[in-house]
């Protein structure tokens, strides 16, 4: 086979896998979103590691470390149910914009109060809890604002890459992150992840979509259209059982920014290098996550594949907690990463392709609502734990609270199934 041939069939193989894993980004509009999205959440996990490790700087206490993650997920708790109606009701990218520059005004703020030696621990109380008020409207808003970008057709294949790129993200951040924080000093972090909002805010000025949601001119009111939505949720047994899902895992395993800090100091005995790398390759195993989710997208998703990926996280929840090796914990961390991703992408691709569209908002609203609203329930039990006991006792803890909790969801599925069969 001579050299021009080689290169013929490379290029069909390059320009076929091109075509199978990644149709999303045919679409200008979703090209122009993911790439300003790289960009946006490299700064976004810049912060995600300084900010629990400047938390955890302050305090030394896990408990308050644990207190200023819930307090960061709480205002989904309380906000993200209205947070789908309003999304359903009005224009999805603007407010978009308009939560980004809240998320890039608030870590601006934090780069001052740093950068000038002024932050206290109430100050990180207060930011926490606008971001999570920002975030409660911004996460459920700028996923259900991606079938306006490509259309049905090329809706899970574009909810994959954008979740390969939160996780290339969750790659390069921490690792740009440990390096500041060792060189130059937290405050930095903050500093990039403000100015990395900028070209996601300006590049959403030139998105033009491709469905417009005009179907509900006339509204009705507020707790009525929420009410509906709940309603329907309730009467789709597919997104229920989705959902019931997203909240134990939720609670029992996203616990790492609570455990993995304490877990690098205290059984480690290493610094915010080490612990910025063991972010690192929690993010490579979720990029590989999420790139084999994309390259079977067009195959669908499968319920099995949650159960078996949330079992997996708890089996590796406890490894970690019996170990207190660097190497070992950075390899299990990874699949952590890896199963994590699998999970949340499949159960997100599962409700987006079985919701209507005129109740995608309100659905992924809730899904939101679960995903991070279970947080402040699960960081306080990861806190308490680790505060009482230590660190390993906390990944312990969690993993048999998944692998129970997801247990008795299966069962009382199973039973539920059965009996409506016999009706």
């Amino acid at each position: 086979m001579n050299k021009k041939t080689i290169n013929f069939f490379s290029r069909h193989l390059f320009i076929s896998a091109i075509k199978n894993n990644f149709s999303a980004l045919k679409h200008k509009n979703f090209r122009i979103f993911w790439f300003g999205q790289i960009i946006s959440l490299i700064g976004t996990w810049m912060q995600t590691i300084g900010l629990p490790w400047l938390t955890y700087t302050l305090t030394d206490s896990p408990l308050l470390l644990g207190l200023v993650s819930a307090v960061q997920f709480t205002p989904m708790l309380l906000f993200c149910l209205f947070a789908g109606v309003v999304i359903d009701n009005f224009d999805k990218k603007k407010i978009v914009i308009t939560t980004q520059i809240t998320l890039a005004f608030l870590a601006f703020i934090l780069f001052l109060l740093v950068f000038f030696g002024l932050v206290q621990y109430w100050h990180l109380i207060i930011i926490a809890l606008l971001i999570g008020c920002a975030n409660s409207l911004d996460m459920p808003a700028r996923q259900s604002y991606i079938i306006e970008m490509v259309g049905r057709e090329d809706l899970m294949n574009a909810i994959a890459l954008n979740s390969a790129v939160f996780n290339s993200a969750r790659i390069i951040g921490p690792a740009i992150a440990a390096l500041l924080m060792g060189l130059l000093g937290v405050a930095y972090c903050f500093l990039i992840n403000a100015i990395s909002f900028l070209p996601l805010i300006a590049g959403l000025f030139f998105i033009k979509p491709v469905i417009i949601n005009n179907y509900n001119k006339v509204r009705s009111s507020l707790f009525k259209d929420l009410a509906d939505g709940l309603k329907y949720i309730l009467n789709q047994k597919i997104l229920l059982w989705t959902l019931l899902g997203v909240v134990v895992v939720g609670t029992f395993g996203m616990n790492y920014n609570v455990l993995v800090p304490v877990f690098a100091k205290t059984v480690l005995n290493k610094g915010e290098t080490g612990f910025g790398l063991l972010m690192t390759f929690m993010g490579f195993g979720s990029f590989f996550g999420a790139m084999a989710i994309a390259s079977r997208s067009k195959r669908g998703p499968k319920t099995i594949i949650m159960l078996f990926t949330a079992y997996f996280s708890s089996l590796v929840f406890i490894l970690i907690g019996f170990n207190s090796s660097f190497n070992i914990t950075a390899l299990l961390l990874s699949l952590v990463g890896f199963s994590n991703v699998v999970f949340f992408t499949t159960a997100n691709s599962i409700l987006q392709l079985n919701a209507k569209y005129e109740f995608r908002g309100r659905v992924i609203s809730v899904y939101t609502l679960l995903f991070g609203g279970s947080s402040p329930f699960g960081s306080l039990f990861a806190g308490v734990i680790s505060d009482r006991f230590n660190a390993s006792y906390g990944f312990i803890a969690c993993g048999m609270g998944l692998f129970i909790f997801i247990t008795m969801l299966f069962l009382i599925n199973r039973l539920t199934f059965k009996k409506d069969n016999k009706l």
